[in-house]
């Protein structure tokens, strides 16, 4: 597994007539992270930004006061001071003062500065003494910590800041890391991105929604000064087949751990065991199926919710009589209700056996009539989006979310908090979109609409529980408009292109072995463009659609 990097970003945020507004700057398509992604100023922390006489040139701030600021116990001054000069780097704004007096960017050869410094004929330090700088580290305030998850080539420990954009200064990208700059209001950046326009990042999103809660940067300002530092997560100890060992925080399990062990439920371990019951909460107990491969990780999850004098069986997966007879066996009381997220066949086969031996109702939706899913899955109800099914004292609230399956349906633990996803959100891979039942924009729409909701954690169908929900649905819509902005620079780039030639190049990261399934997903994004009027299609070949003006 990559090891994160520290690294700092600043969001810069200014008052203009509408509201508060937030600088934006665009990637370079040909960035190794993020290409064409728009991000704050930030990068990693570099050997310059440590450099000892750096804290003798920080006005108002010293390395203690740093680090608890940052909630880190050493190189807390490291971080803001790689803030700082990746927002001069990237941004050409300088958040500095001259030691006697302010800085006056007309008196001043900024831009010469800037290209020195990202060429490495300056350190930070040297510009400082150059200039008789004090930078202004107290001018900023602590957002957010994150961490890259496991699987991109490049991995950052990141802590977010925010700062008020320096008077007389004027912001500018870089032309090479950065091709375009944009000052914007966050709820305008966050609405351009759910239509397509802006690709951002999880991170950003996550920090553009915490910014358009505030009129102006004072506000904003006092709020993030107020807040303590987070705790970073630490490690938990937790048995396994293999004996005990240490889950991380960037862990697929580390959720479903610390819940566990913060609950005193006990049970927790570092992998999915199929047959094995593990309790999630006082109502909700998980068995996998014995189905582990390459599309179902360690197997189907199947959910019991115990409402105390009724229970409901989640996706019962495969007709598989060992994964039958454990799931009978775990029941603490008679199955009233059987309930199927989707039809495909790791997850409702089962349906029919189970209601055979428990006498059960079986709810859910219809199978499409396209031949491939589990036509003999026959609701005695069909669920509609919103509908509420009381199971004792617990409430399941069924969502429609289409584009994974058409017929697809999420449950919602009103008491807990607790979204069984089925396929719609998965752990650690991402959904297949197969049109013609699967489709694009009906996913992303369904995704958008669980953001909505409150939700403290995600029971997939398929691996662990899963926390931070609204990160993890931002980094699934993340990645597929990221897909979608490969599909149109390929055909900005050709103008026309097959479907073969696309794959190629759109999934280029994916293993060959893989490209019969992101086929699917390439056709699924396609379908959506065609959609929208953004391209043609004749036969085989696609191609941009004329631009009406």
């Amino acid at each position: 597994m990559i090891e994160p990097k520290p690294a700092a970003t600043v969001a810069v945020t200014r008052d203009a007539d509408a509201g508060l507004e937030v600088l934006l700057l665009q990637r370079t398509h040909s960035a190794v992270f993020m290409p064409g992604v728009y991000v704050f100023p930030g990068g990693a922390v570099d050997d310059g930004d440590r450099e000892p006489g750096l804290a003798s040139r920080v006005h108002g701030i010293d390395e203690a006061s740093a680090n608890r600021m940052v909630g880190v116990p050493e190189d807390g001054l490291a971080y803001l001071m790689a803030a700082i000069r990746e927002c001069f780097e990237e941004a050409g704004l300088l958040l500095a003062d001259r030691a006697r007096g302010a800085l006056d960017a007309k008196d001043v050869e900024l831009a010469r500065l800037r290209r020195g410094l990202n060429a490495g004929e300056y350190t930070l330090a040297r510009l400082c003494e150059e200039l008789d700088l004090r930078l202004g580290a107290d001018r900023m305030a602590y957002l957010s910590h994150w961490i890259t998850p496991p699987g991109p080539p490049r991995r950052y420990d990141t802590r977010f800041f925010v700062v008020t954009a320096p008077p007389g200064q004027a912001a500018s990208h870089d032309g090479v890391e950065t091709v375009d700059h944009v000052w914007i209001q966050p709820e305008e950046a966050l609405a351009r991105n759910r239509r397509g326009e802006l690709p951002l990042g999880t991170p950003t999103i996550g920090t553009l929604r915490l910014l358009a809660g505030f009129n102006n940067t004072e506000q904003l300002l006092h709020h993030a000064r107020r807040q303590p530092a987070p705790a970073t997560p630490e490690p938990i100890e937790v048995s396994g087949r293999d004996g005990p060992r240490l889950v991380h925080p960037e862990e697929p399990a580390y959720a479903e751990v610390a819940k566990l062990r913060d609950e005193g439920l006990g049970g927790a371990g570092y992998e999915v065991i199929p047959g094995v019951a593990r309790a999630l909460s006082r109502r909700v107990t998980r068995l996998t199926a014995p189905n582990p491969g390459v599309m179902t990780g360690p197997g189907t999850n199947t959910y019991l919710v115990d409402g105390g004098d009724a229970l409901a069986v989640i996706d019962p997966g495969p007709e598989l009589t060992p994964h039958l007879d454990a799931i009978v066996t775990t029941a603490a009381r008679p199955i009233n209700w059987i309930l199927a997220t989707h039809t495909h066949r790791d997850h409702s086969p089962a349906a029919r056996e189970l209601q055979r031996r428990t006498g059960a109702r079986v709810l859910g939706m219809r199978p499409p009539e396209d031949g491939t899913q589990d036509r003999e899955f026959a609701p005695d109800r069909v669920l509609h989006h919103g509908e509420r099914l009381r199971i004792g004292d617990a409430t399941l609230r069924a969502f429609h979310t289409p584009g994974h399956a058409s017929n697809h349906l999420c449950y919602f633990l009103e008491e807990e908090q607790i979204l069984f996803s089925g396929d719609h959100v998965m752990q650690g891979s991402t959904v297949v979109i197969n049109p013609p039942d699967g489709h694009m924009g009906d996913y992303l729409r369904s995704l958008y609409e669980l953001l909505r909701e409150d939700i403290a954690y995600i029971a997939p169908g398929h691996g662990f529980l899963m926390g931070q929900p609204e990160a993890a649905i931002d980094r699934i819509i993340t990645h597929r408009m990221a897909r979608e902005t490969r599909v149109l620079s390929s055909m900005k780039r050709h103008g026309a292109a097959s479907e073969a030639h696309l794959l190629t190049e759109v999934y280029a990261d994916v293993p060959a072995a893989l490209h019969g399934v992101a086929a699917r997903s390439l056709l699924a994004h396609l379908i959506k463009l065609q959609e929208e009027g953004v391209l043609n299609r004749s036969g085989s070949t696609w191609r941009l659609a004329p631009r009406v003006e």
